[in-house]
C-alpha cells in the first residue's frame, strides 16, 4: 500500500487499528453509590459529562428534568456535574449495574463554583504544560479537570508508551496544595472529548455522534471495498474512521446475499464472471467469455449447496 507516494508495510498499517489498551478505554465510568434495585416506575435519563464528553444512563425518582438541566452523580473520581440529555424509555435494554443515580439537581452555588473551577483549569493547564516541558517528558497534555464535590485536580493526556510522572505529580502537588491525579487516555478518547471535523466535513462522529469507542479493524474496511490509503480511512487522531464501524453491519448482512467478485456462475448457457460488486445498491456486474456484460440485482441470486447461482425465476 501506498501513502504520499511511499509504501507502507503491513506493520505500518496495522498501527490504526486500536492496537493499545488506552484506546478501547473510555475516561469515566459512573457508578453506584447504591445497591438497592432501581423501581420499575423509576424515570431514567441520559446524562452527559461535559469535559469527557461521554454518556450514560441514570435514575432520577425526583421531579421531572428537562434536556440541559445540570445534575450531581457519582463517577470513579468523586460526584461531579453532569448535563441531561432527554429522559429514555423504560424499555432500553441494558443491565441495571449500568445505571447510575442522580444525587440531586445542581443548585446555583454549584454551578457558580463550576464556572469558577473553568477558570483555575485554564490557568492549571499552561502550569502543567510548563512542568511538562521542564521534566522533558514525552506526554501530551489534554485537559485538567476541578472535581466539583472533592479537593482533586485531575490530568488527562496522551502518550505514546508509559509515563514516570512521579516527579511531575509532586511539582504540581507543591502548587495546587491538593490532590493530583494524571490519567492517561487513547487518542481517540481525545478527540471524543476535544471534538473537531472530520474529513466527510462533519463533526467526528465519537463526539456528535456516539461516545461509545467501538473498535474499529483493517477487515472493515476491506468488506466495505474501500481504498486501503491511510489518508482516505484514518480521522485526526491517526486511528481508523469511526463510521467503518458503524457501517459494517449493514456490508456485513448485504454481502451475504450477492456472490463475490471472481466466483462463476452459469446462466443461460453461458459461464459468467462477478466482475463487481456494489453492496449499497444491492447489485452485481457479470462479464461473460464473449465479453457481454449484465448487471443483476441480489433478489437474482440464490445459494444452494454452497454453489451461488441466478434464480430459475430471473
Amino acid at each position: 500500500m501506498k501513502n504520499n507516494g511511499k509504501t507502507m508495510t503491513d506493520e505500518e498499517f496495522f498501527t490504526l487499528e486500536d492496537s493499545d489498551e488506552a484506546d478501547r478505554t473510555t475516561v469515566i465510568v459512573p457508578i453506584r453509590e447504591e445497591l438497592e434495585p432501581i423501581a420499575p416506575d423509576t424515570p431514567i435519563y441520559r446524562l452527559r459529562l461535559l469535559y469527557s464528553n461521554e454518556t450514560f444512563l441514570a435514575a432520577y425518582a425526583g421531579e421531572e428534568l428537562p434536556p440541559r438541566a445540570m445534575v450531581l452523580v457519582p463517577t470513579r473520581y468523586g460526584r461531579d456535574l453532569a448535563q441531561v440529555i432527554g429522559g429514555v424509555s423504560q424499555d432500553v435494554r441494558t443491565q441495571e449495574a449500568d445505571i447510575t443515580r442522580i444525587s440531586r439537581r445542581a443548585s446555583p452555588e454549584d454551578l457558580e463554583r463550576s464556572e469558577a473551577n473553568k477558570r483555575s483549569e485554564a490557568e492549571a493547564f499552561g502550569l502543567c504544560r510548563e512542568k511538562i516541558a521542564l521534566h522533558g517528558l514525552a506526554m501530551k497534555l489534554v485537559s485538567v479537570h476541578y472535581l466539583l464535590e472533592e479537593s482533586k485536580i485531575i490530568f488527562f493526556f496522551t502518550a505514546d508508551s508509559r509515563v514516570d510522572f512521579r516527579e511531575l505529580v509532586k511539582d504540581l502537588v507543591s502548587v495546587f496544595k491538593t490532590r493530583i491525579e494524571l490519567r492517561q487516555i487513547g487518542v481517540r478518547d481525545e478527540a471524543r472529548e476535544i471534538g473537531g471535523l472530520g474529513v466527510c466535513g462533519r463533526g467526528y462522529c465519537c463526539h456528535s455522534v456516539s461516545d461509545k469507542l467501538k473498535p474499529v479493524s483493517i477487515k472493515m474496511a476491506k468488506d466495505q471495498n474501500l481504498s486501503l490509503n491511510s489518508m482516505k480511512i484514518s480521522g485526526p487522531c491517526g486511528r481508523l474512521l469511526c463510521c467503518l464501524a458503524y457501517e459494517h453491519g449493514f456490508y456485513h448482512e448485504q454481502r451475504r446475499l450477492l456472490p463475490p467478485e471472481g466466483c462463476k456462475i452459469t446462466y443461460d448457457g453461458t459461464v459468467w464472471k462477478v466482475l463487481e460488486v456494489n453492496v449499497v445498491i444491492g447489485k452485481a456486474k457479470l462479464v461473460a467469455e464473449d465479453g457481454r456484460q449484465i448487471q443483476m440485482s441480489a433478489s437474482k441470486f440464490e445459494r444452494s449447496e454452497g454453489r451461488w447461482r441466478i434464480s430459475a425465476q430471473s
